[in-house]
């Protein structure tokens, strides 16, 4: 299974909206969604890693 990166990140975004207190909670836990946000964001935007195909070695070695 794979994640939705996108959804994520705008649930995480209604989340940070939703706290526009001024009291240190809500300041706390806008500063631990930014850091959320930012990680949900690149990892949305990451490439796939590319996969490496291994290719049989010959036992025999050539010469000449």
């Amino acid at each position: 299974m794979t994640s939705d990166f996108s959804a994520a990140r705008i649930h995480l975004e209604r989340a940070y909206h939703y706290l526009q207190g001024n009291d240190e909670t809500s300041r706390a836990a806008c500063d631990a969604l930014d850091l959320l946000i930012e990680a949900v964001t690149e990892a949305q935007h990451r490439r796939p890693e590319a996969g490496v195909l291994e290719f049989p070695q010959s036992t025999a070695r050539r010469t000449g």
